[in-house]
């Protein structure tokens, strides 16, 4: 263990006249003497005092943005506003030094679509310090509470022969020549050459896997990557995300929405706990921002205010047909605002109807009870015929962020199912024989990790959220 202190600890600290050593990447280094440093564990600097004339020349002139230095010397209370404490030091180590005028993280303001040309630097501003600080304690307290409420997290599997949501957007895996592929009699590629012996792709969900283990051990989760091959190229997507399942025997859709409003609402307010200077930062970042915007594109909340309105605030459930006469009767559908009018029963939800729910009702939404038509095949059939027991959950500003159901537990129904939307039962026969060895109810939730750390951040593209994006042509770092 190296002794530098980190920042944060020092800036904490209630002992001063006291001999300490840190290190970190130089912000700015002011009238050959006063230096602000940042090791990343907080985004408030440490001020470093430097006695120039006592200093070797030649050292100063190496002090410059970007650089990485250790610092020896006294814990003092501060004599300038701003901080409290700062460091008198007593030497100094330049440990890397940084080419001045080729550093592209000069002090002042850079945009964020430049920020995302130099992803390798960008975790050195305030904005991504803090977005990937927030992001890892999400993490922590993720796993905190499923181990606090029993859950074991299952380790899914990459790479799959399966297509979880029948959407066929997937990544594929190979080793099979690709200018000269074998090919089978019908001049298609052989994929029983290939290393696994059948086409693979990387996964989109470990939702499948995750059920067979629910339906051993009760309770699992999953956290990890997952890709989807979709050419989009908006605010909202990303090639690869990482995805929190959670899959649990015994529950059926009301268990399902009490588990996912608790699990929102606890992991949120870890992060109002264990982050607010970070969140403090995010929010004041996310006000100048709107500074530039129409009024009535502005948000209502502030960040932290959007936070608690989650935390404090029970959400309103009702079903789809419920929500169907809500908007049929709204003056965006009546008016002709939306982009997409609801005029039957039936339709797909657009985020602009997700998001008019969530205003209308003053509190984070639960619909349930879809149409079985624009569910997937292994959520429940509802006894009406024409409805599955499906959820998803909906947040001021960004619409839908998590997406669940309980599960098809009948052994001839989800056979019937598996085929009315042709998806292979030779493919997934294992999946539907854990339907005649003890089925039982079961249900389980999606959240995309990347859409919750953008909620809790306020940051507008998810690209700005994971530390190197991967978009449609992009795939630097």
């Amino acid at each position: 263990m190296n002794e530098y202190m980190s920042i944060r600890s020092l800036l904490r600290s209630e002992d001063t006249g006291i001999n300490v050593q840190t290190a970190g990447w130089v912000r700015t280094f002011r009238s050959n003497r006063f230096i602000a440093l940042n090791d990343g564990s907080t985004i408030h600097n440490i001020q470093v005092v430097v006695d120039f004339e006592k200093m070797d020349e030649a050292l100063l002139k190496k002090i410059t943005t970007g650089a990485c230095i250790a610092v020896s010397g006294k814990l003092v209370p501060s004599q300038g506003a701003g901080q409290d404490v700062e460091i008198q030091a007593e030497s100094l180590i330049v440990l890397g030094e940084s080419q001045a005028e080729k550093y592209p993280l000069q002090p002042k303001k850079h945009s964020l679509e430049f920020l995302r040309e130099i992803a390798h630097l960008r975790p050195r501003t305030n904005t991504f310090g803090a977005v990937l600080r927030v992001r890892h304690a999400l993490s922590y307290a993720i796993h905190q509470y499923f181990n606090a409420h029993g859950f074991y997290w299952m380790h899914t599997p990459i790479i799959t022969g399966s297509d979880a949501e029948g959407a066929g957007e997937m990544f594929n895996v190979s080793v099979l020549d690709k200018q000269n592929p074998p090919k089978d009699e019908k001049g298609n590629i052989d994929y029983s050459q290939d290393f696994f012996g059948k086409e693979t792709n990387l996964t989109v969900s470990g939702q499948l896997e995750a059920e067979l283990g629910a339906l051993a051990l009760s309770k699992v989760y999953t956290f990890g990557p997952t890709f989807r091959a979709e050419n989009s190229n908006t605010a909202r997507h990303l090639a690869e995300f990482w995805m929190i399942e959670p899959e649990v025997a015994f529950n059926d859709l009301e268990d399902n929405m009490d588990l996912a409003e608790d699990f929102l609402k606890k992991v949120i307010a870890y992060a109002l706990d264990h982050c607010a200077d970070d969140i403090a930062f995010l929010e004041k970042r996310l006000k100048d921002e709107e500074k530039s915007k129409p009024q009535n594109q502005r948000s209502d909340q502030s960040l932290v205010e959007k936070l608690k309105f989650v935390v404090e605030n029970d959400f309103k459930r009702l079903s789809y047909t419920e929500a169907i006469e809500v908007l049929k009767r709204s003056k965006p559908n009546k008016k002709k605002k939306f982009q997409y009018l609801i005029n039957e029963w039936g339709a797909d939800l657009q985020s602009e109807h997700e998001k008019y729910l969530v205003q209308h009702f003053g509190t984070p939404v639960i619909l349930f009870d879809y149409p079985a038509n624009i569910k997937a095949f292994y959520m429940r059939a509802n006894d009406d015929g024409k409805t599955v027991r499906a959820m998803d959950i909906l947040f001021p500003g960004i619409g839908e962020i998590v997406g669940g159901s309980q599960r098809e537990e009948r052994y001839e129904v989800l056979k019937q199912k598996m085929a009315d939307f042709n998806v292979d039962e030779e493919e997934l026969w294992w999946y539907l024989e854990t339907r005649l060895f003890g089925t039982c109810v079961h249900s389980g939730f999606g959240l995309g990790f990347e859409r919750l750390v953008q909620f809790v951040t306020g940051m507008g593209n998810i690209r700005d959220v994971i530390p190197f994006p991967r978009t449609p042509g992009s795939a630097e770092f």
